[in-house]
């Protein structure tokens, strides 16, 4: 029980004051943070990528910039590079090499161009992450592409394939075939997900298959692929969630202490409804 003043309650309650200072002032910068980092993407995009160009022609633009190597930066450490930074995967040859981060810069690049992009992995049998592509909806249909093969995935008469076509090997392999070098391990478009929940803790909860039976096709109708692929994103979207929480936080804690402990608090809120009426009302003049 709380001491006579109640200090443990208002240590909880100061200290819950601070957070929300902290959450509202992350919320601001990471603000800023993203849209900045879109701007940057805008003006990145527009220099490469023609937007009244249809939706095929636009993935080939991506693809045929991906494609050129001269201008890029290389870095000794390609290991210390920030790569979920759009500004870094845009701009260093290594990343582009490697499927995930390559796969980033074309759907940051993609989505700056009104283009309708996800990410899908690829899994192997542990659940973990062999190769990362990218689904393109074009004539409302979801075309696989790999950025990291620069190639639109098309079978021997050229239409665009989906996932669930590619899951044919006969027609994986009309696909692949005209990739140089492209590994047929990459195959296995039945064992694919946008999110990768095993990587979480509680997934021993089978927690896919619980939000699953809570909200079926959670998966296929939210973009997720923003959150892992941009990090001033994800932590704009953490601090928003933080705001929100000890906010409630706050509010909970007001109720308690005006119901229960019946706390004498200074009221924000009702002093500044009490000033504003005071400044803008016309005083009374007594004679």
């Amino acid at each position: 029980m709380p001491k006579p003043g109640h200090p443990i309650f208002r240590a909880i309650w100061w200290s819950s004051n601070g957070l929300l200072v902290v959450a509202l002032l992350a919320l601001v910068y990471c603000g800023v943070r993203e849209f900045s980092v879109r701007r940057y993407l805008d003006g990145y995009s527009d220099a490469i990528v023609p937007n009244f160009l249809p939706t095929e022609q636009r993935v080939e633009a991506i693809l045929d910039w991906m494609r050129g190597q001269s201008f890029r930066g290389t870095a000794e450490n390609p290991a210390t590079l920030a790569k979920r930074d759009p500004e870094t995967t845009l701009n260093y040859a290594q990343l582009l090499k490697v499927c995930g981060t390559a796969t980033n810069a074309f759907l940051n690049l993609a989505r700056a161009s009104d283009l309708q992009v996800r990410r899908l992995l690829l899994l192997g049998p542990d659940d973990t992450a062999k190769h990362v592509v990218a689904e393109v909806l074009i004539n409302q249909r979801w075309v696989i592409v790999d950025p990291t093969f620069r190639v639109i995935m098309k079978d021997a008469q050229g239409r665009f394939l989906t996932r669930t076509e590619l899951q044919d090997p006969a027609t994986f392999e009309q696909a692949v075939s005209a990739v140089p070098g492209y590994p047929r391990e990459y195959n296995d478009y039945r064992h694919a997900a946008h999110l990768r929940l095993s990587r979480l803790p509680l997934e021993k909860l089978h927690l896919r298959k619980l939000i699953g039976a809570i909200f079926p096709g959670w998966e296929e109708k939210s973009d997720w692929s923003l959150l892992l692929e941009r990090e001033s994103y994800f932590y704009l979207v953490l601090s928003a969630v933080a705001s929100f929480f000890f906010l409630l936080f706050r509010q909970v804690l007001a109720w308690y202490a005006d119901s229960m402990l019946r706390i004498s608090r200074f009221h924000f809120r009702e002093h500044i409804i009490r000033a504003s009426a005071a400044f803008f009302s016309t005083p009374e003049i007594k004679e």
